[in-house]
């Protein structure tokens, strides 16, 4: 008997009665850990528009934001158990189940979004995908979640404005060291934590892209975005191998097609939103500062360095040479 997930043992009965599939097969939940707004949301939306329509509606994507399903580690965890079907995430949490992976957090490792996407969707990009086949995980695609900016209440032009600044960061020991390395004072925190910690003072600044920043409302708690653009944020979108698994061979191809479609549409929404949200933030009274970002590379400089050996300088040297 064919595998019908999420559906009761009455409605699975009455398709086998009726001699029809003709219903709904299968549902399939997504997760992220990003706002309604985030183009993630949108890329989701239309990934799922995508599969319903190529599936004749025997597959339907329920689009879960807001950590609905968990905090990132927790959903990656739930991909591994199959409690979780889909998840798109950050690069942060990711280290601990690939750690090549973090490779793309290295700081001002990309030149351009231009560049970024070249890497994404070439060899390399497929290669760091590959390597979750291994933790019971099929990466389908990487997404757009911005260049990845500064928000502090005080001035910041250069790196000795960071000297023991309480500064949130991802669980990422790339972000933590490459900060570090500029004075502040590195503190992973869970995102679910940090609106209310930036609120009570219990941490001085965050850093994020600008969809992050606005969707989450920070011109409440911080009053200017330093724009040090020191990191491309991915967000990657991965899937349960044995939620995959108890799907058609078909419906499979569907499903990796759609989620390569789907990210041409998620990074042109991300760029749209992006500029649109960079005025409505100052709209909203939140300083834009731009500035020269070299003495932040160059202050950058051991971290590179340390990270390049240990990712390996064949596969920094390969991101770096794609054009």
């Amino acid at each position: 008997m064919r595998f019908y997930k999420n559906v009761s043992a009455v409605s699975l009965l009455a398709l086998v009665v009726a001699g029809s599939v003709n219903a709904q097969e299968y549902t399939l939940r997504a997760g992220h850990g990003a706002q309604e707004q985030h183009p993630t949301q949108f890329g989701l939306e239309h990934f799922a528009e995508l599969v319903a329509e190529r599936t004749d509606g025997a597959v339907e994507v329920e689009v879960y934001p807001n950590r609905q399903l968990g905090e990132e580690r927790e959903m990656v965890e739930g991909l591994q158990l199959g409690t979780v079907d889909m998840a798109v995430v950050s690069t942060g949490p990711l280290g601990g189940f690939s750690p090549e992976i973090n490779v793309l957090d290295m700081p001002f490792l990309f030149r351009d979004s231009e560049h970024a996407y070249a890497v994404f969707d070439g060899e390399v990009g497929q290669s760091l995908l590959d390597n979750f086949d291994a933790q019971g995980i099929t990466g389908l695609a990487i997404w757009e979640n911005g260049w990845r900016h500064l928000t502090i209440d005080k001035e910041v032009t250069e790196p000795t404005d960071l000297e023991g600044v309480r500064l949130r960061t991802m669980e990422n020991q790339v972000h933590m060291d490459a900060f570090a390395a500029l004075g502040a004072n590195p503190m992973p925190m869970v995102w679910g934590e940090v609106y209310t910690s930036l609120e009570q003072g219990v941490i001085d600044a965050q850093e994020n892209p600008i969809t992050v920043i606005y969707t989450n409302q920070l011109w409440e708690v911080q009053d200017r975005v330093v724009l040090t653009q020191h990191v491309y944020g991915p967000h990657v979108f991965l899937a349960s191998t044995a939620s995959l698994e108890q799907l058609p061979e078909e419906y499979r191809q569907i499903i990796r097609a759609a989620a390569q479609e789907a990210t041409q549409f998620q990074r042109e929404k991300s760029a749209e939103l992006e500029a649109e949200q960079m005025a409505l933030l100052k709209d909203e009274g939140m300083e834009v500062v731009e500035i020269d970002t070299s003495p932040f590379q160059e202050a950058m400089t051991p971290v590179y360095e340390k990270y390049s050996s240990q990712f390996g300088e064949e596969l920094v040297q390969s991101i770096l040479d794609t054009e």
